[in-house]
């Protein structure tokens, strides 16, 4: 059997081999085969990093060898050696993995230096302060990175001797102090550990290979690939490459820049650079670096050299660079190359702006803007420019950012702004009882509840900024104020919470507004060209439908008519319905909602002119639109305490028994969807009732109206039929109308996956309700799942990710899948959308696609990122 190659000197690899090289390695490789001025090296496998953890995180000595083989010839490339007395060879070390992961990893400079070869570097540049100032800086970074020494113990060393020394800057010490400091670094490290800092080159090089190795599963690393979704089995790749040098004199420097303006996507240079440093002074911000214009001026020879590169690097690599270059004595060379990282608003200028240049082609473009990303041009958002530190963390509910004064209550919060203050609603949960007070608010922060909690869903609707499960806060609803480690917050305390980070700070900070950019309108029109799924939006009101109309949303993938129950004028004719005695009084309170309903129907209809709108028939169990059960018994101890009339005591006392008796143990799993219509079938004629004659005055005023009638909850297909048949006979009373309309049903319980077949024969549509489906399949509470478990799965690879963020394909996926193949057996055009969560995940709408699903619906919001996921799934797939 082959042996696997574990390292490749970079004039063996090409920037196709990204997997085994890893991205840095792949492009040193490539920029080499180009030409250009890169120092000579060799990368050390992702394979040899997957095999080193493998072999119980030991190097091999087929490894060790394979290393010894790829440093003689630099070595004999150069004329120098590891370690040797004279004209030594020194290298850099640093990690690189198939996917950037900038500052994650470690990487070592300098490694080489000892007592020995310091000296012969000092002798062989004429340059002793270079010598030793490299030889500090490599004991530090050896220190820190292999021996685990904490950096501030020699930061604290250096800080010191700047002092004495009367001096503010680094390149400002002598070269005795110099090497006073390395000897004082050397001190620390045999106090630290116990042992002399090695003085072995090779020992030095091989402790590095594996430190880096082992920087993979840092807490950084770690944390930085489950945000960004990168598996752990990639590894990372080790670069080896010989050491150039900024810090010898006013004619060396060394800088990063990027190819176009990472933040703008400008068309030009962008950057910084250091006279007379090494690499890590830029990222470290121990002196302030100059602007990559300037450079022209100081050394323009070096900066036209580096302006044609960097055009040369940007064409061969069709994408902007973000480049690394060090110069030594006059002579540029370059360090590294890699795709850009930049914000959403530049990612969408330079997709239109090289397409525009001929430089890609639409569908590449496409390709190359991260569809999650656009969130973050829709909602106001924290100022870059801000530094903030946030007083605690919850989970990013729903993006954007809001300042406002801390309350308690909703109604507190619903005052409040009538009288023009800007408020963030604090609550241990959210309820439907809070609607108003979430409507008057900038932004909501609860201390329990996920990330598809009320709270989550209805901020996201409305687009405004939510942070949930932030289990810090200790909220204290009496005294109104919440305790966040030893600090104490009041009512009217001013806060800022950023949803899109789950991060809450103390005071105002600045804010941007979001802004539709005639590139992004642009971009999102090529998105429209290609894509195949439908994108429809979940919207409760005509705000709501125009808003994700304006966005794009091709009509209405799911109306909740519980959220009209909310408001507040509705919401106490509907706990009458719900607590009459008799039918009559329940009738009569239903008459009363009749034309809140026709009302919100007929607003909804018109904002969605011409588009189809779904609209969910009441779903959640009644117990939901009622007050809370212990919060009524103390308001009656209250009453009983301070003598209040019997009657009134009784009044209360009836309506705590009515509360007792609907009480459900699993509520989620209880009296509600079509089995409350099935026993209590007069609220679903009434919305029906609502629906048709909001179309018949929508069909006098020549409206065109698309209805979508949706029965949630259906798990056998007698319960649809029997719901079926009720809403037809509504509907027949207006048959004279001649309006085109469906009834169809959401699937969202695995019994309705296994039996869509049957259920099918009675739908004209299904919808899934993926926020559910995942509930009954995995048997999570997703607000309790979110607040107190998943993190720890996700952490401990129990699953591999959120499931109701992501679609979990190998479970709830393959439920949709079979539903799709059962519901299209029995009627081939069944059309058959989303409506979960889910319809605004990039990574589900993939999935979506590919089961051949005709639509996903999301909050309006997310109506951008939805369009553009679906071109890029199309497009991905095709290929």
């Amino acid at each position: 059997m082959a042996m696997t190659k574990l390292v490749y000197s970079f004039n063996d690899g090409n920037r196709d081999m990204r997997e085994v090289l890893g991205g840095k390695g792949a492009n040193l490789s490539d920029m080499t085969n180009l030409g250009l001025p890169v120092p000579p090296g060799f990368t050390v496998s992702t394979n040899a990093c997957n095999k080193y953890f493998e072999d119980g995180q030991k190097l091999t000595e087929e490894l060790i060898n394979s290393i010894k083989v790829e440093l003689e010839k630099v070595e004999k490339s150069l004329g120098k050696k590891l370690g040797g007395s004279k004209n030594p060879l020194l290298v850099s070390v640093r990690s690189g993995a198939p996917v950037s992961m900038p500052g994650m990893m470690d990487t070592i400079l300098n490694l080489g230096l000892n007592d020995e070869t310091v000296e012969a570097v000092a002798l062989e540049t004429s340059n002793r302060r270079f010598a030793f100032d490299c030889y500090r800086r490599f004991i530090q970074m050896y220190g820190d990175v292999v021996l685990g020494v904490p950096h501030y113990r020699f930061e604290r060393k250096l800080e010191s001797l700047k002092q004495n020394e009367g001096v503010t800057e680094d390149t400002k010490l002598k070269a005795e102090s110099l090497k006073e400091l390395s000897e004082d670094y050397k001190a620390i490290i045999k106090k630290e550990t116990g042992e002399d800092f090695p003085q072995d080159p090779k020992e030095q090089l091989l402790k590095a290979v594996e430190a880096v190795f082992a920087s993979w599963n840092n807490q950084r690393a770690k944390l930085y690939r489950q945000i960004n979704k990168i598996p752990d089995h990639y590894g990372t790749a080790v670069n080896v490459q010989a050491m150039v040098y900024g810090n010898m004199g006013e004619t060396s420097g060394t800088g990063v820049l990027f190819t176009r303006n990472p933040s703008t996507g400008e068309n030009k240079l962008y950057g910084e650079f250091l006279v007379n440093a090494q690499g890590e002074d830029v990222v470290a911000g121990i002196r302030t670096p100059k602007p990559i214009l300037e450079l022209e001026k100081i050394m323009p020879e070096v900066y036209k050299e580096l302006n044609d590169i960097s055009y040369k690097l940007e064409k061969h690599y069709r994408d902007v660079q973000d480049i690394e270059f060090t110069i030594e004595q006059g002579r540029l060379f370059m360090l590294q190359t890699r795709n850009a990282k930049r914000t959403a608003a530049a990612a969408v200028k330079i997709a239109v702006d090289m397409v525009n240049d001929n430089i890609l082609t639409k569908d590449e473009a496409i390709l190359r803007v991260d569809a999650s990303q656009l969130d973050k041009l829709l909602h106001r958002q924290i100022d870059d420019g801000s530094h903030v530190e946030h007083i605690a963390t919850g989970l990013p509910a729903s993006p954007g950012a809001a300042t406002g004064a801390l309350v308690f209550s909703a109604d507190n919060a619903e005052k409040l702004v009538e009288k023009g203050k800007k408020v963030i609603l604090i609550r241990p949960e959210t309820t439907p009882d809070d609607i108003h007070g979430i409507v008057a608010a900038e932004g909501i922060l609860t201390q329990r509840g996920g990330m598809t909690s009320h709270a989550a869903v209805v901020a996201r609707g409305m687009g405004k900024p939510c942070v949930c499960g932030c289990e810090a806060l200790n909220i204290d609803i009496m005294d109104k104020n919440v305790k966040i480690g030893e600090e104490t917050y009041n009512e009217g305390d001013i806060v800022t919470i950023d949803g899109a980070t789950g991060n809450v700070i103390s005071g105002t900070v600045k804010l941007i507004d979001p802004e539709l950019s005639d590139e992004l309108i642009t971009f999102l029109g090529w998105a429209d060209d290609v894509r195949q799924l439908n994108v429809r939006t979940n919207a409760d009101t005509p705000e709501d439908a125009n808003k994700a109309r304006e966005y794009g949303a091709e009509g209405i993938g799911l109306c909740r008519t519980e959220h009209m129950f909310m408001a507040q004028d509705r919401l106490p004719i509907v706990q009458q319905m719900i607590l009459s005695d008799s039918k009559e009084k329940q009738q009569a309170a239903l008459d009363k909602l009749l034309p809140f309903q026709k009302e919100d129907f007929y607003g909804i209809f018109k904002a969605m002119a011409g588009l189809p709108v779904t609209i969910r028939l009441l779903d959640p169990p009644l117990h939901e639109f009622l007050p809370n059960a212990e919060e009524l018994a103390k308001e009656i101890n209250e009453m009983k305490s301070e003598a209040k009339p019997a009657y009134k005591i009784k009044e209360k006392e009836q309506i705590l028994k009515r509360i007792k008796s609907l009480h459900e143990s699993n509520p989620m799993l209880g009296h509600r969807g079509c089995r409350l219509a099935i026993v209590h079938p007069e609220i679903y004629d009434m919305q029906v009732h609502a629906i048709f004659s909001a179309l018949e005055e929508l069909k006098k005023e020549g409206i065109d109206a698309i209805p979508e009638i949706m029965i949630p909850l259906v798990g056998e297909a007698k319960e649809l039929k029997i719901v079926k048949d009720n809403v037809l006979k509504v509907a027949n009373q207006y048959s004279h109308l001649d309006l085109d309309y469906k009834v169809g049903t959401m699937i969202e319980l695995p019994r309705a996956c296994v039996t869509a077949d049957e259920i099918a024969e009675h739908a004209e549509f299904f919808s899934f309700g993926t926020n559910d489906l995942t509930q009954t399949t995995f048997g999570y509470s997703r607000d309790d799942a979110e607040g107190k478990f998943l993190p720890a799965y996700i952490d401990k690879k129990i699953l591999p990710e959120n499931p109701f963020v992501s679609i979990d394909e190998k479970g709830v996926g393959v439920l949709v899948d079979l539903g799709v193949a059962k519901g299209r057996k029995v009627k081939k055009n069944l059309k058959i959308g989303i409506c979960g969560e889910h319809g605004g995940d990039p990574q589900s709408i993939n999935f979506c696609q590919k089961v051949g699903l005709d639509y996903v619906s999301c909050s309006p919001f997310r109506v951008p990122i939805a369009r553009l996921a679906a071109a890029q799934s199309y497009i991905s797939q095709k290929k």
